[in-house]
């Protein structure tokens, strides 16, 4: 019985430390392993202004940081899923930050929304990752140390 427990015990403490391990990768906070600062930056708004003010953010962070140094997500839920359409007119610096280790996170609840109201599923950006909730994506993300800046 003994024997049984002590070969339990590793491999149940190898399993926990896996499933963690799982759940950090998924939640793709740890891609920048050396930043200083960790930024969400989010976007609600419909306005195309308020659009290129989030993306004109980020690049100006990279730019004052350096793209190792600082950790960043723009997260996108309600009116400001736009941003992240397949069709929007950004598409070109989306594809530049984004190569620079900004990710880019699209609200499911927002997503459903548009299908329902569009009657198809919205084309997102191929740069874009699905979050169950875009307002609980940031609370996560504040919740892990990152500030939360509203352009």
């Amino acid at each position: 019985m003994k024997t049984r427990i002590s070969i339990l015990r590793p491999l149940i403490l190898l399993s926990l430390l896996l499933f963690s391990l799982g759940a950090v990768a998924e939640e793709g906070t740890d891609d920048k392993p050396f930043a200083e600062k960790h930024v969400v930056l989010q976007i609600s708004d419909p306005n195309p202004f308020k659009q290129t003010l989030v993306l004109n953010v980020a690049n100006n962070l990279i730019k004052h940081y350096g793209q190792d140094k600082i950790d960043i997500e723009i997260v996108a839920f309600g009116p400001g899923l736009r941003l992240l359409l397949a069709d929007n007119s950004n598409l070109s610096r989306i594809d530049g930050l984004s190569s620079q280790g900004v990710r880019f996170a699209a609200c499911s609840n927002t997503i459903k929304a548009f299908t329902k109201k569009l009657g198809k599923e919205p084309a997102l950006n191929p740069h874009s990752t699905r979050v169950s909730a875009g307002v609980v994506r940031i609370m996560d993300l504040v919740d892990k140390g990152y500030t939360l800046v509203k352009p």
